[in-house]
């Protein structure tokens, strides 16, 4: 793949036989705009769903399409009700060359992976294959943007794209190796970014929500109570009401679709324990209501059950959501 066009407004799903010539149609006027093969081209869309793509208005948007290479202008145009864009860049040495990666994303609501309305698109410039690139992708997935929630509401158009042109001098990357690993610290620097950045821009809200789960027997185990945790509406509404609530911490953590001993949990809202070992801990209100009043919440859990962790990310949730996805389409 060389290259990847992108619409928001019309999510093109549910639109039958002529949506699928409408996709066909947008990655061939792609293709000859950047004189590449059709094949080569990429199509994603997001937005509403049911509704007809207009192709004359993209015909005639791709008349006045310009190679400039300007990411910001390609961040801004695959917004729906994002509030802002979402951008990242690494460089890291490999041998005597450096290697850039870049990574743009869009999501605000219905966000909760593995189908998500999310959109997210990575390119860099390493020496490596695309085998080597899509297992690094795939281990890296699962524990970042498959680990965010805004709203438990998933969707029909969701993706995760890594392109690598390979312009770099440096040797190939090959699985297993230190440069390997090398890699995929960047990738999960640029993909935590960026899911981050999705559920810090939750459609309403006013709250980033972290929360990390150690001491589990394994590390899915830690990530599934961890989501579980930061998707539980009682939780996202205790945090926009800035109400250090750590009961409804505790039983979204135990309905979780996973085993662990009930009786031996640790939890901390900040640095400020509220728990401990399933046992309530007094605390300082006025110091913990600091920490409540913060643009970031961190929870922590401690399972006591073995060495893994895990975590999840998402944010509170406000009445702003509500009047948001009543008008959707109005």
């Amino acid at each position: 793949m060389q290259a990847i066009v992108v619409n928001s407004g019309i999510a093109n799903s549910c639109t039958g036989k002529q949506g699928e010539k409408d996709a066909f149609k947008m990655q061939q006027l792609a293709a000859n705009k950047l004189q590449i093969q059709q094949e080569y081209v990429g199509v994603a869309s997001t937005g509403v769903i049911g509704k007809m793509m207009p192709m004359s208005i993209l015909e005639n948007g791709f008349s006045k399409l310009v190679k400039n290479g300007n990411a910001d202008d390609f961040a801004k145009a695959i917004l729906t009700t994002d509030t802002h864009t979402k951008t990242c860049v690494v460089n890291e040495v490999f041998g005597n060359d450096t290697v850039t990666m870049a990574g743009v994303a869009k999501g605000s609501g219905m966000i909760h992976p593995n189908l998500a309305t999310m959109l997210a698109f990575i390119t860099c410039d390493a020496n490596i294959s695309s085998q080597t690139l899509q297992q690094a992708l795939k281990d890296v997935v699962e524990v970042t943007f498959n680990q965010i929630t805004v709203d438990g509401d998933t969707s029909t158009n969701d993706m995760v794209l890594v392109m690598s042109n390979g312009c770099t001098n440096n040797n190939e990357i090959k699985k297993d190796s230190e440069d390997y690993y090398k890699f995929k610290q960047m990738l999960l620097y640029i993909m935590t970014d960026l899911a981050k950045s999705i559920a810090r821009d939750g459609e309403g809200a006013s709250k980033l929500i972290e929360v990390t789960v150690k001491g589990a027997k394994e590390s899915s185990a830690a990530r599934m109570i961890a989501k579980s945790v930061v998707g539980s509406s009682l939780v996202k509404t205790a945090i926009f009401g800035e109400d250090p609530n750590w009961g409804r911490i505790i039983a979204s953590a135990g309905y979780a679709k996973t085993n662990f001993d009930i009786n031996q949990v640790d939890i901390f809202i900040g640095r400020i324990p509220v728990l401990i070992r399933s046992s309530p801990v007094k605390y300082d209100k006025e110091e913990i209501q600091e920490i409540m009043s913060a643009e970031e919440i961190s929870i922590q859990l401690d399972l006591h059950q073995g060495n893994c962790e895990g975590q999840a990310w998402g944010c509170d949730l406000s009445y702003d959501y509500v009047k948001i996805n009543a008008l959707y389409t109005t």
